[in-house]
């Protein structure tokens, strides 16, 4: 009988750990402590009052090395104040671009909070924001339709506002919580008409939110609930979404480039900071977030100095990385590699000229960069440092090699980029309509800083740039290092000549939202590497238009040594194609390029300090025309001049023309070069002074040999399968996507709730309730607030009675459950806020696209549908039914019986225990021990069940 007995224990430990396993769940995400509305004053955006005197003393000894770019930043803008503080004067603080006063004032009050003994430096401060708060705007005053520049502002002045608080006087208290609080709501305005409200995974959106949300949580610590509630949710329903459909992108990427995605990520990383601090939503564990250390780490040439420059891009970075590195260490990767990497950049940035931080921008994620840092973290290279690896980006549609490397001699970088306009999840989600109650088409998302180049690639050979990409420049497919086409068939940007359909003649931005440049894209077909030999190609001949009767636009890369690349471009014809000829086109920002030749072929070179960096080229019937070698220029607008490019012009012949180009070093000496091909295969013959190779290129689509490529050299045969070719895998849209945003909505509720009560637990039984209640519900409707105010009055009147009559016993009397819930009054506003604000967009726009704006921006709030036996009924295809209200009181109802009863099942579940192990350990009867085991697995589902219901109902 025992046998039975020792299941009993079993049981009570199954229990327990599924009562305490959920608990040690709902704190991921590293150590940001989970707020729950206990806020002591200022500060309590990043850090409390208890927590300074911890990071000054970290400033002089583990994060020192940060805290001296944050002191010498501060001694650059206290040694130059005229040119460093924003201008008294409004029509000169709005004359240009000026973020780089709200960039500057982050990094400012950190050093106040670091340095205490500098008053000159707090005194500037001071003098910093009174001019912030004097200006009638933050725009700019000819892109008054760019909230940007504001949002710049905003974050930074409401940070440092929360840092240098008990520093503020009383006046300088209200008057600059009354420019946080204006602007803010300004910018939730704004944010159902601008495009960053609809707008996913675009730099603006979260940059923007960030600073909305940064206002809203400001003033819910100062007591003002309405308005953070109205604001704090519209940023956590926006920027939900994108974390949705971020999962869609499996590669860590980012559409708009390495440059712009580190404008996204300052932001987003923020906003994960900041929700899972006071709201406890956690991403730490989201699939892209895990990958995103490789965007980052693959795509750096060697050298630490420059990245790859594809999309609008300067020479790396806008802003960080080191602050984006130390984030992901500390709170996703916590193995070193991310401060390594931060280390890396921070030894090797370059301080001036070429790729040093911009004015405005150096400065600005110090600050975020000192409170995530984590020294316990030792600096840790990833695995593979200093061998170059192949890495290929499957949603970017971009390939790099040999990314993260020291700078020197054979080191080189080559990257390659043929993908889906936007990335593969956001062109999949445009055209197979995924995630269809939010999205709605190109609408939602903005392309606008990527570039016509598909089948485009750069080349760093010794870790020094010789094929580059052009910058931020303007979208001309000539300046992508891609191919264009003559005569042209439809009207393009250069007469004669026509690049690919998303071109833009008139635009700073790319041409993507309708017609045929919508469905633009490229593929990478393979991306390999054997015994040190790289093989990409890629295929572009959906990045033009159809007319010009393309069947195929080819290119085919072949990294035969470290300083030595093949690349071969096959152009093949359908029958009746009115082409004649192909430009393709080389870019070198830096240095221009000058022509040579050796043995009648024709080519160009670059001279650089280590020699010259040559390029030869040559067509499948052994031409090899001459080339022009210019400069572009960039209009006026551009950060950049302009651009050195070769332009090398081949005659095209039916069905198939090869041209192939020799890229090399100063350690190469090429002795040889020919090529010969037919319809199928292209053979290349190549010797330098040490080595020969033989290139057979299989290119046709019915070969007989299930090869890509296979190169001969020095006795080894290198052979790329077609086995291992890349194929194009759409990924499913994530389940129950509304429900996931609706989720993690509810999250803030609890927050706002228990400021409410501890708000009108000071207060209770003061001569300030009334006011504080008024105070709460400023924003709501006014004959709904008397009645709500009249009702917590008169509760407030007994409860001070009742208090009396105890004579004491209430000392610690705090708000009762019968008090009135007033966010149920908070949350009715911000219902009707928004739905004025639709209603306003709708009549400014046409019926069909105010009626996709309601679509996108409305949503369901778990408080207003109704419960009814289960889920499954409610939950049709990600879609909620809406129901009626369900008042707060009978929430706190229903909870308190659930947690009676939870109470009552966990004595009984003992009770029933004890009786098991005392009176029936030796009973006579299997029987009466098999109906009280029936009798415990039954209390321990009814104890699963009301555990759940109350974790369900905050119990």
């Amino acid at each position: 009988m025992k046998t039975y007995t020792h299941g009993v224990p079993v049981i009570f430990f199954i229990n327990l750990f599924s009562l305490l396993a959920p608990a040690a769940s709902e704190k991921p995400g590293g150590s940001i402590h989970f707020m729950n509305g206990n806020y002591d004053g200022h500060p309590m955006l990043y850090f409390s009052q208890g927590d300074v005197q911890d990071l000054r003393l970290k400033a002089k000894s583990t994060h020192r090395h940060i805290a001296d770019n944050i002191w010498d930043a501060g001694q650059v803008m206290l040694s130059n104040p005229k040119e460093y503080l924003p201008p008294w004067d409004p029509k000169r603080f709005s004359a240009r671009w000026n973020e780089i006063y709200g960039n500057n004032l982050g990094v400012l009050s950190m050093f106040c909070v670091l340095f205490p003994e500098r008053t000159d430096a707090l005194e500037f401060a001071m003098d910093y924001m009174a001019r912030m708060a004097s200006q009638p705007s933050w725009l700019v005053k000819d892109a008054a339709w760019d909230e940007v520049p504001l949002a710049h502002s905003l974050v930074s002045f409401a940070t440092a506002y929360d840092f240098l608080y008990n520093h503020l006087n009383k006046t300088q208290q209200e008057r600059y919580l009354e420019v946080i609080s204006d602007v803010s709501q300004y910018m939730y305005e704004k944010s159902f008409s601008r495009g960053w409200g609809f707008q996913y995974l675009h730099n603006h959106q979260p940059t923007n939110c960030v600073a909305l949300l940064t206002g809203s949580l400001v003033l819910l610590n100062q007591g003002f609930l309405q308005e953070a509630y109205l604001w704090a949710k519209q940023v956590i329903f926006i920027l939900e979404k994108s974390m949705v459909l971020l999962k869609d992108i499996k590669d860590g990427s980012l559409n708009e480039g390495v440059a712009y995605g580190s404008y996204t990520t300052r932001s987003l990383f923020q906003y994960m900071f900041l929700v899972q601090r006071h709201f406890n939503i956690s991403h730490f564990n989201h699939p892209w977030i895990k990958q995103h250390f490789a965007f980052y780490y693959r795509t750096v040439h060697p050298g630490f100095q420059r990245t790859v420059a594809i999309a609008d891009s300067n020479y790396n970075w806008f802003y960080g990385p080191e602050s984006q590195l130390v984030f992901l260490d500390t709170y996703v990767m916590r193995n070193g590699s991310g401060n390594w990497l931060a280390e890396q950049v921070r030894k090797n940035r370059i301080q001036r000229g070429p790729g040093a931080p911009a004015k405005a921008q150096r400065w600005c994620t110090l600050h975020t960069e000192f409170l995530w840092y984590d020294s316990s973290l030792t600096p840790v290279p990833p695995t593979d440092h200093r061998l170059p690896t192949l890495h290929y980006f499957e949603d970017w549609g971009v390939v790099t090699y040999g990314g993260a490397l020291p700078a020197g001699v054979n080191h080189p970088f080559l990257s390659f980029k043929s993908g889906k306009l936007g990335g593969r999840a956001i062109y999949d989600i445009v055209h197979e309509k995924k995630y269809s109650q939010w999205i709605k088409g190109w609408t939602n998302f903005n392309a606008g800083h990527e570039h016509p180049d598909q089948n485009s690639f750069t080349f760093v050979p010794n870790g020094v740039p010789f094929i580059t990409e052009a910058l931020y420049g303007p979208k001309y497919t000539f300046l992508n290092n891609a191919l264009m086409f003559s005569p042209a068939t439809s009207e393009t940007c250069y007469k004669h000549w026509e690049g690919q359909v998303t071109e833009a003649c008139n635009s700073k931005w790319l041409k993507y939202k309708n017609g045929i440049s919508a469905d633009c894209r490229g593929q990478v077909i393979a991306a390999l590497e054997q015994s040190g030999v790289v093989f990409i190609r890629g295929e572009a001949v959906h990045a033009y238009s159809p007319s010009l009767k393309l069947k195929s636009s080819q290119r085919n890369l072949l990294l035969l040594e470290p300083q030595l690349l093949l690349l071969v471009d096959q152009i093949q014809l359908e029958e009746g194609s009115p082409l004649e000829k192909m430009s393709a086109f080389f870019h070198n920002t830096d240095v221009a390029f000058e022509e040579t030749s050796k043995d009648g072929v024709n080519g160009a070179y670059v001279q650089q300090k280590d020699g010259q960096y040559t390029m030869l080229w040559m067509d499948d019937k052994g031409k090899s025309e001459k080339a022009s070698v210019a400069f572009k220029a960039y209009p006026r607008g551009y950060s950049y001049n302009g651009t050195h490019y070769v332009n090398v012009t081949t005659t095209l012949r039916y069905p198939v023309t090869r041209t192939a180009y020799i890229f090399f070093g100063p350690s190469v000496e090429i002795q040889s070069f020919s090529i010969r091909g037919d319809l199928d295969r292209i053979d290349v013959f190549l010797s330098t002074s040490e080595n020969t190779y033989t290139v057979y290129l299989l290119t046709g689509e019915t070969s007989v040999k299930p090869l890509f490529a296979m190169v001969l050299t020095n006795h080894q045969k290198i052979v790329f399968d077609k086995a291992s070719a890349i194929r194009d895998v759409s990924v499913q849209e994530a389940r129950d996507y509304v429900n996931v945003v609706e989720e993690n909505l509810q999250h803030a509720k609890p927050v706002f709730q228990q400021l409410e009560k501890q708000i009108l637990a000071r207060v209770l039984n003061t001569d300030n309730f009334r006011k504080t209640a008024e105070h709460l519900l400023r924003q709501s409707d006014k004959r709904k607030t008397a009645e709500a105010i009249e009702k917590l009055f008169s509760v407030s009147l007994q409860q001070n009675k009742a208090k009396k009559a105890k004579k004491g016993k209430g000392d610690n009397l705090k708000v009762s459950n019968s008090l009135p819930n007033i966010f149920a009054q908070i949350e009715l506003t911000e219902k009707r806020e928004r739905q004025k604000l639709l209603q306003l967009k709708h009549d400014e726009t046409s019926d069909e696209k105010s009626g996709n704006l309601r679509e996108i921006f409305d949503f369901v709030d778990n408080s207003y549908v109704k419960q009814e036996q289960g889920t499954n009924k409610n939950v049709k295809h990600g879609y909620v039914k809406p129901g009626t209200t369900v008042r707060s009181t009978a929430q706190s109802l229903s909870a308190s019986y659930t947690r009676v009863f939870l109470i009552l099942n966990i004595a009984t579940f003992f009770f029933l225990l004890a009786l098991q192990l005392i009176r029936f350990q030796k009973a006579p009867s299997l029987h009466a021990q098999r109906f009280l085991y029936a009798v415990l697995l039954l209390d321990s589902f009814v104890l699963l069940c009301l555990y759940s219901s109350c974790s369900q109902a905050q119990c």
